[in-house]
């Protein structure tokens, strides 16, 4: 059974929604959900919480296996395992528990929500998830959006930004994007790069129109080849040209876009070092990228951290933070390159 279930478990990995996949957090093949929830409740119960068999537990199953615990937690304990998961923790390491125990599109909402939400904006936050994320990835976060908060996501993300930088987003978040497809046009290609070299470094001032609808609207291998035939319109590449047409977060989240279609894990790889940067750890972005990729893509992210930045991710990891927190992103890390 084991065999099937596991055989089963690599299949999902290719064919959930179009891309790829390269989790490091990977379905139990001897899931017994009964059993992870008497071991949680156990945790919890234990006069100072044991927070190891928390971690042990829940960063080794999948969102959908965690699910399940929490149906058998449920139906033993009476109660729910998330508030009581709630009660037990606290920090650094409760951040990232309730947040393993949220889907990756209700995680990506949440996120959304919070960045919005909170006193002033974190565009920041905003801008790595809305730009980085794939037109599947997107319709799904905006559907979970308002079955979580019952609102439009692009009502609120239209009522909390503003200008150009605001239709980026909202032109993003309509998710039009085109579908990779097989056949390659080259006419369009060539018209494309064209008119982003026309739009901004060959004139004065910036024709941010038709950059947003260019770049929220063509595929990713399409916009690959047009970025690299804008080279040969344009002394500066795409990025460069970004940085010298544009400022602040219109800046940032056209660098992003072009960053993720160039290679999104790097990308990640490159917010995941900047966040470790110093002596600590920016641990709100370190948090949210692992627990937001672990299910899709933190395997290759590791893989570009290592090739672009000479050390492993988990040694790396290991060296900023502390605790139960590290524990807890060490084991969804998956391993030391």
């Amino acid at each position: 059974m084991a065999m099937i279930s596991e055989f089963l478990g690599q299949l999902t990995l290719q064919l959930g929604g179009g891309e790829p996949t390269y989790p490091t957090v990977v379905p139990e093949p001897n899931f017994d959900p009964d059993k992870d929830a008497a071991r949680i409740e156990t945790a919890i119960k234990t006069k100072g919480v044991d927070e190891q068999t928390i971690i042990d537990v829940l960063t080794k199953r999948t969102y959908n296996q965690r699910r399940e615990i929490a149906f058998a937690y449920e139906r033993r304990a009476k109660k729910d395992m998330i508030s009581a998961l709630k009660g037990a923790l606290s920090g650094s390491l409760e951040t990232v528990i309730l947040g393993l125990m949220k889907s990756t599109a209700q995680y990506d909402a949440s996120e959304i929500r919070a960045s919005i939400k909170g006193l002033g904006t974190d565009e920041e936050s905003l801008i790595e998830i809305l730009c980085s994320r794939s037109n599947d990835e997107l319709k799904e976060i905006k559907k979970v959006y308002k079955e979580l908060f019952k609102k439009e996501l692009e009502k609120d993300v239209a009522g909390d930004t503003s200008g150009d930088f605001a239709k980026l987003l909202l032109a993003l978040v309509e998710a039009k994007r085109d579908e990779p497809s097989s056949v390659i046009d080259y006419q369009k290609i060539d018209e494309d790069a064209r008119a982003l070299y026309d739009a901004g470094v060959k004139r004065k001032g910036t024709d941010v129109k038709c950059w947003i609808s260019i770049m929220s609207e063509r595929s990713v291998p399409h916009l690959q080849k047009v970025f690299d035939r804008y080279k040969s319109y344009s002394p500066y590449d795409m990025q460069e040209s970004i940085r010298k047409e544009v400022k602040g977060d219109l800046e940032k989240s056209f660098l992003t876009l072009v960053q993720c279609f160039e290679n999104k894990q790097l990308y990640f790889a490159n917010r995941l070092q900047d966040a470790m940067k110093s002596k600590g750890a920016k641990e709100k972005v370190l948090t949210r990228i692992i627990v937001s990729r672990c299910e899709v893509d933190l395997k290759k992210i590791r893989q570009e951290f290592k090739g672009h930045h000479g050390k492993s991710l988990y040694q790396t990891i290991a060296e900023h933070t502390k605790g139960d927190y590290q524990r807890a992103l060490l084991s969804l890390c998956g391993g030391d390159d």
